[in-house]
């Protein structure tokens, strides 16, 4: 069997940004750097409240006419609208263009589309090697998503293969609207640039990595049996100290106050989701640990 897996996401959409002025205009708003686009095909970023807390998360990929944003499919009109409403005087032209896109993820080995017409938009996942690559295919193309060398899979193994790496995401692992790019691991992997100039809510982001004051983060959970769902509280000590988020068999991603997880078990009390004893399980590419009493602290 081919190690090549290969995942539809019915779950995201697209949004269009082109004109001259479109990469000015995004360059002012989000929290990733638009320059990185000269030397690759996309980046992964936010878009935050002035209060600096994440309103979208998505990928920012370059076209030859412009850029499509690659985010959650439930947020596409909102995301056109939050843009338009900062667009002003700039020359861009902004659309929601869901219905005329696939997109997929690809993981596990080799993959080369093939086809004709309108090549597809292929790109590594920007947030972490190990997760694999996304391909953005225009609906009616005749380029195909999966050959003879590969093996389909499907969103919720997807899913798991992201959980599994402990890569979080907008809306499934923290609440858009009400999560800092620190929490949710826009400083891990590679979601913001601290060399930038201002955005919206940079002097948040700004002040929370100088002080190093992030005490949640979204962190990867092992339990001893099978997790309960999304939204179901982390507790120690019938103290409630975060919410599990994505779950997939024992495994699940969680936002956590760390120092008070911290705290708990300097006192020997175990973490649980209900009755389910959990442990943290720190990916090896955070640099920050799990046991210091700001969470930012590099480990």
């Amino acid at each position: 069997m081919a190690d090549t897996r290969i995942a539809l996401l019915p779950d995201r959409g697209v949004v269009s940004v082109r004109g001259e002025d479109a990469a000015k205009l995004l360059q002012g708003i989000i929290t990733n750097d638009m320059g990185l686009l000269e030397t690759q095909p996309a980046l992964h970023a936010g878009l935050l409240t002035p209060q600096g807390k994440i309103l979208f998360e998505f990928f920012v990929v370059r076209t030859p006419d412009g850029f499509l944003l690659d985010t959650s499919r439930d947020q596409t009109q909102a995301l056109a609208s939050r843009l338009a409403m900062y667009k002003l005087r700039a020359q861009a032209n902004i659309r929601d263009v869901s219905s005329d896109y696939t997109v997929a993820a690809i993981w596990g080995g080799p993959y080369a589309p093939h086809g004709h017409g309108v090549a597809p938009l292929l790109f590594t996942d920007p947030r972490l090697t190990a997760i694999g690559a996304r391909e953005l295919v225009t609906i009616g193309s005749d380029w195909a998503l999966a050959n003879k060398d590969t093996d389909s899979a499907t969103q919720d193994e997807y899913h798991s293969h992201r959980i599994d790496l402990g890569v979080p995401e907008g809306g499934k692992d923290y609440a858009l609207g009400d999560t800092f790019p620190h929490e949710a691991l826009f400083d891990q992997l590679n979601g913001v640039s601290f060399g930038k100039g201002c955005y919206v809510g940079q002097e948040v982001v700004s002040r929370m990595q100088n002080r190093g004051s992030a005490r949640k983060r979204v962190v990867p959970v092992v339990g001893e049996m099978p997790l309960s769902g999304p939204g179901t509280a982390i507790t120690a000590a019938a103290v409630e100290i975060g919410t599990l988020g994505s779950v997939a068999g024992n495994r699940g991603l969680a936002l956590i106050r760390l120092d008070r997880a911290a705290e708990f078990a300097n006192r020997g009390e175990t973490l649980r989701v209900r009755d389910v004893p959990v442990r943290i399980a720190l990916p090896s590419w955070a640099t920050f640990s799990s046991t210091s009493a700001a969470a930012g602290t590099p480990a």
